[in-house]
Order: structure tokens, then sequence, then C-alpha cells
């Protein structure tokens, strides 16, 4: 999804931002947004409510195919050989 809109910074160099771009990212009066820069560019995210919720589950695909015991079992006996 592609939105552009248009955000005027005010004299306390605060902004309001278009109701079209507060209904994509989910965000509503008091929440946060993380302001990530990117050369010349300002990137706007919704701050997660929590990190490890946020996080759960990323990256799965990479430990579809393994047995955890069986990992921790080799792991474990790695220093042991």
């Amino acid at each position: 999804m592609i939105i552009i809109e248009t955000a005027r910074l005010g004299s306390k160099y605060q902004m309001v931002l278009p109701l079209s771009v507060r209904k994509a990212l989910g965000v509503s009066a008091g929440d946060e947004l993380l302001v990530l820069l990117l050369d010349n560019a300002a990137v706007l995210l919704p701050k997660p409510k929590s990190y490890a919720d946020h996080l759960l589950g990323l990256h799965r695909e990479v430990w579809a195919d393994i047995n955890p015991e069986k990992y921790l079992e080799e792991m474990r006996s790695w220093g042991n050989s």
C-alpha cells in the first residue's frame, strides 16, 4: 500500500498525521511513533506496545524443521567431544 499525503509542521514543530496515515498505521491520540532517519527520509513506525509480543514468532521458518530438544542436546554435547 502506498499513501502519499501532506503534513504541515506547526510553529511549535508539531505535525498532525493525516487521517489516512493514522488509519493505515493503526495509531490514535497518545500512541507513540518511532522515527527512523534514512539519509534524507524520515520513516514513522508505530511503537509496539510490547516488544516481546511484537517479536514473537519472528523467523519461525528458520526453526521449522528443527527439533528443539535434539538441537539443545547437540549444542550441550559439542564442547564435551
